[in-house]
This record gives structure tokens, sequence and C-alpha cells, in this order.
């Protein structure tokens, strides 16, 4: 994993001088400090234009850190007690949790109330549809217990507790369609739902778009390992999980864990052989073909087994060079939504990787709640992109 930490306006308000002279590995001793309320201390020197520019989604960064972070610790209780009352399915046979409907309900809550004098969008997965149904009261009553539970929970607020159609009013703010047009909060409260379900990797995800653009993304996955993915063996280790990505157009990708440590800038692997790269790809075989990524690894000469990763934990542990190359290819007719890659999206090039679809478009997040894609999803480095579309394209036209 490679670390540092550099003059970016992700660190605006921390007053560092770092010489130039000082080694490397020893910058990412420094203390990272995001405050939930952007200080007014002078912005660290020679930022650069670029930079510069992304500035002004300080305080959205900010308040995205604390919504994920208050939902990452309402799901992490939710599923250290799950109950099987706790699961239902969705009209559309989906499984979703009392914590995917209770951390929607929070991050939409803590969203709308930072900023109280703009027009609050919020384009996320759930609505209040199923639990407004007599046999979903139980059901409610436990998720507006959780949601108040962990709103209480935040030191920093004085909340009144939320009343059950409060929580359903808040859970509806998600219905946005997003667009070309304004700013809009892109949310997955529980991306990687059946992973949650096996006490295996999930995330929640949370984006911001601006006139059709991620500009900032974070992700809190709670059960990723401060260390390498690909390394670590849960039975075995006792390495610390508990990641939190955080990235701002034009200002880095840097990693925390949920618990408030020293956060260190991230990176993509610089793996230029593809020989020598490892992959990943969906743990659910229904989410992506197994057969074609196999095809294409085959192609690349890659020697490595695949990581099987549910959710976008995998954008974040690829963002840190624990492995060179995702891939994803749903079903013939899926469509994918933006909640589903919006927040991994920026993580991952902030870090200096590429997204693009199979065609080797950009994905377009402009469009509304679904991307309009080219076959599937290819995430890798710059270097390896140009032979790892080519394998992609061949393996597609011989199937």
């Amino acid at each position: 994993m490679s670390t540092s930490i550099g003059h970016s306006p992700l660190t605006r308000g921390v007053l560092l001088h770092i010489n130039a002279t000082t080694p490397t590995h020893s910058k990412s001793q420094f203390p990272f400090l995001l405050s939930l309320s952007i200080a007014s201390a002078p912005p660290l020197r020679a930022v650069g234009r670029r930079a510069a520019a992304s500035m002004s989604y300080d305080k959205q960064l900010a308040a995205a850190k604390k919504a994920a972070s208050l939902a990452a610790r309402l799901c992490q209780k939710v599923q250290k007690a799950l109950l099987q009352s706790d699961v239902q399915t969705k009209s559309d046979r989906t499984p979703v949790t009392v914590a995917d409907y209770g951390a929607q309900a929070v991050v939409s809550f803590i969203l709308e109330k930072q900023f109280p004098s703009v027009p609050f969008s919020l384009v996320a997965e759930e609505d209040s549809g199923d639990l407004r149904k007599e046999e979903s009261r139980e059901t409610l009553h436990r998720i507006t217990e959780l949601v108040n539970e962990t709103l209480a929970s935040d030191e920093t607020s004085d909340i009144s507790p939320l009343s059950e159609e409060d929580v359903l009013i808040t859970i509806d703010k998600g219905k946005s369609e997003g667009g070309p047009h304004g700013q809009h909060w892109v949310l997955d409260p529980i991306d990687g739902t059946k992973g949650f379900l096996r006490g295996d990797q999930y995330a929640i995800a949370l984006a911001l778009l601006d006139k059709g653009k991620v500009v900032l993304g974070v992700l809190a996955c709670p059960n990723l390992p401060l260390t390498s993915i690909v390394r670590y063996d849960p039975s075995i280790s006792d390495d610390k999980v508990g990641c939190l990505f955080l990235a701002q157009v034009n200002a880095g990708t840097y990693m925390q864990s949920l618990d408030g440590s020293l956060a260190t800038k991230v990176h993509v692997s610089a793996i230029e052989n593809p020989e020598e790269a490892s992959f990943f790809e969906s743990f659910e075989a229904a989410h992506s073909s197994h057969d074609l990524s196999s095809s294409i690894a085959k192609k690349l000469g890659v020697k490595a087994p695949p990581a099987r990763i549910d959710s976008q934990a995998k954008y974040g542990a690829l963002s840190r060079g624990d492995g060179a190359i995702y891939l994803r290819f749903p079903r013939k007719g899926y469509r994918e939504k933006i909640w589903d890659h919006a927040a991994g999206c920026i993580v991952v090039a902030e870090a200096g990787g590429i997204v693009t679809d199979a065609g080797g478009n950009p994905l377009d997040f402009s469009k509304g709640r679904y991307l309009d894609l080219d076959t599937g999803i290819v995430v890798t480095n710059q270097k390896l992109m140009p032979k790892l579309l080519k394998a992609v394209q061949d393996s597609i036209k011989e199937k």
C-alpha cells in the first residue's frame, strides 16, 4: 500500500510544514484533520491551481464523512446481533435489512441538517413503500429506535428524537432522479447486503454530483482490514478492520480507520506487467460473469486467482494497491445504478486509477439513477488499462 500525506486541500486547517528533504515514509506520521466544521485557518501553501478549485467541497466532504461514519456505526450494531426479523425481502425479491433503511435515514437526516439553506437532493436505493405496510410495523419501530440511538450517539449534535413518520419521510428524501444540473447526493446505504448478511464485506457508499460530475466520495467499509485484503485471513489474523476512504476532486484519496486514526494518502498499484497483477470481482456470480473475467485473466497471463469481494469495498481496496484490476460484467439486461459506483469511482480515480466501461468510455453519472454502459465496468491503473481493454474487448467478441 502506497501512502503519504501531501499538500492537499483535504488537509486544510492543519498547519503543517514538511521540508522538501523530509523522507517520504515519515510524512504519513503527520496527523490528518478533517474537521466537521472546517477551520478558518489559511490553506496550505502551494496547493496548486487545480487543487484550489476543489476547496469549495470541503464542507460537503466533512458532512459526508460524518454521515457515513454514523451510518457505519448503526450497521455494525445491527450486524453484531442480526435477528431474522431484521431481514426482509423487498418487492423486487432482493434482501433488505433494518440497517439498509436505518443507514439511509441517518445519512439523509445528517446531510439535510448540515446544509439547511440549499435545496436537498438525494439519489438513494431505498424507499419507504414496503415499510408503510401493516406487516412492517414492528420493523419500522426497530428502525426508528436504531436511528434515534445512532443520532444520539453523536456528541456534536443536539437532536430531538425522530418519530416513525419522520423516519419514513427522511428515507423517502432519497427519491431524487439526479441528472446533469445542480448538486445531488448519491447513496447506497449498504452496498453488498448479501455480504452484510454473511458477516463479510459491505460498504456505506456516499458521493456528491455537481452538474453530473462526481466531485467527492466516501466509502465506509466496516469489515475491511487496514492491511491488504488479499492477504487477510480473518480466521488466523487479528489485524484491525474498519476503513474509511475519502476522496475529493483534484485532491487525492485518503484512508483512515473508522475509529478516527491518522489518515494516509493512498495510490493504486503501479504494476505494469499484467502477469503480476491480481484482480477483484464480485463475490456473487449473479453480479458479474466469472467466466468472462477468467477468459480476460487468461489472455493477460494473470497467474493469481481472483479475489472475490462484495460491495464497493473492492474500489477502496484497489485504491490503496491491494490488487490492480477490478472487472464487473453483469448479466445481460441489467442496468447499473449510479449509487453502486459513484463513490468508488472517484475514490479510485483520485488515487491515480481509471474507471471505464468495457468500451473504454468514462462512466456518465449525469443521466439520472442509472448508468448506460457498454457491457461492463473495467478498473485498473493507467499503465495496465490499454492491455486490459484489449483483452476485455477480445474476450467479449469471442463470447
